[in-house]
């Protein structure tokens, strides 16, 4: 089945301009042309644009770019390892963010109490959290959190509660650029660790936010694998040599 350009794009509720787009950056194969020099696409762009919109949700665009590249390259084991770099990525933020729940918990239940008069300078914190103090700098900047000034010096002095935000956010460093996203770093940026009300619904709302992840990556996957049969990839390396 043939489809003009803005037949294929309403299919896949894109406009003609993003579909241009994805063939320009080699996403898509290139259109065939009609004898009046019209695009045309196939099924076989469907396969791809299917994958696009599946992939990029669970993974963003740089890797599912990364990875649709890789196999347009004949280098399927290349791009596998790409995506399954991010998927071992988000298995580590969730163990971390176990962590991070357990010590919430102690808070709220009172077996862990908030040490207000702590305070450390940055490079503690860098040293604490892992995060690089140009990261902390950062997410200060976008207003996540504010740090104290030490009166003397100006340096930047931080207390408890900011660890526990600069541990959220390490959480979701590495997820896809949503609105989603944007509502719990703003949540984040409200947190309270004396507030034991919102301190346990910001936690399930990271919690949920996780296995929300993990179940496009697996949706994404799929779909990838289906493309990466219809690209004849489905052979073992041996067979494919013989």
């Amino acid at each position: 089945m043939k489809y003009r350009p803005k037949k294929l794009a309403a299919k896949y509720n894109l406009s003609t301009n993003t579909l241009r787009n994805y063939e320009a950056k080699g996403l898509i194969p290139p259109a065939e042309r009609s004898a009046n020099g019209y695009r045309m696409y196939s099924e076989w762009h469907e396969v791809y644009l299917a994958c696009i919109q599946a992939m990029a949700p669970a993974f963003g665009m740089e890797v599912t770019t990364a990875v649709l590249h890789g196999l347009q390259r004949n280098e399927l084991e290349d791009a596998l390892w790409i995506v399954r770099e991010r998927e071992v990525e988000l298995h580590r933020e969730k163990e971390s963010f176990d962590q991070l729940e357990k010590e919430l918990k102690s808070y709220v239940e009172g077996r862990q109490t908030y040490e207000v008069s702590q305070r450390l300078r940055i490079d503690e914190v860098s040293r604490l959290t892992g995060a690089s103090k140009s990261a902390i700098r950062y997410w200060e900047k976008m207003g996540l959190f504010t740090a104290e000034r030490d009166p003397d010096n100006e340096y930047r002095l931080y207390h408890e509660e900011h660890l526990m935000k600069i541990r959220m956010i390490q959480v979701l460093q590495n997820a896809v650029y949503s609105e989603e996203t944007v509502n719990l770093k703003q949540s984040i940026a409200l947190f309270d660790l004396q507030n034991s009300e919102y301190t346990m619904n910001l936690a399930e709302s990271i919690r949920t936010y996780m296995h929300k992840t993990i179940k496009l990556q697996m949706r994404g996957l799929y779909f990838l694998y289906r493309l990466i049969q219809e690209l004849g990839f489905s052979e073992t390396p041996e067979a494919r040599v013989t």
